[in-house]
């Protein structure tokens, strides 16, 4: 199967609910719990999930599925959800406080988040352009 510009289609992956008592075997649920932004074909992928106070808050990366490697504008953007009870979510991208840069090493692309907790502050590790090669960022949540 190939798409009306002739490239072959990209595998589509969404971020999902699965349950485990051991972390072995796992119970899937079988439905997406971040709604799309982009349209029914956005991949997502990489959630990464700190609790503060009293709510869940998960950072994961999201692009176009087809064309994202040549056409910048397509390509990974970190997106930004919130849950109270880690099953039902509330998608918000716009609350992640970082956009592409004007120029330089993430101007292009942002993906393969990492949220994290030191020292009392919380974290944010994720990758520029093409996919990290150019660098890396670390950004810290603003209270």
């Amino acid at each position: 199967m190939t798409y009306d510009d002739g490239e072959p289609p990209e595998r589509v992956y969404k971020i999902a609910h699965a349950k485990s008592i051991d972390g072995i075997s796992w119970e899937k649920e079988g439905r997406q719990i971040i709604v799309d932004r982009l349209n029914a074909e956005e991949c997502q992928a990489l959630p990464t999930i700190i609790k503060i106070e009293q709510r869940y808050h998960m950072f994961f990366c999201y692009r176009e599925a087809r064309d994202f490697r040549r056409n910048l504008s397509r390509g990974y953007r970190i997106g930004y959800a919130f849950s109270d009870d880690l099953i039902e979510w509330t998608r918000e991208d716009e609350s992640v406080g970082i956009c592409l840069s004007e120029d330089g090493w993430d101007s292009e692309m942002q993906c393969y988040p990492h949220v994290f907790e030191m020292d009392g502050e919380v974290f944010l590790l994720y990758n520029g352009n093409e996919f990290g090669r150019f660098g890396f960022g670390l950004a810290r949540l603003e209270k």
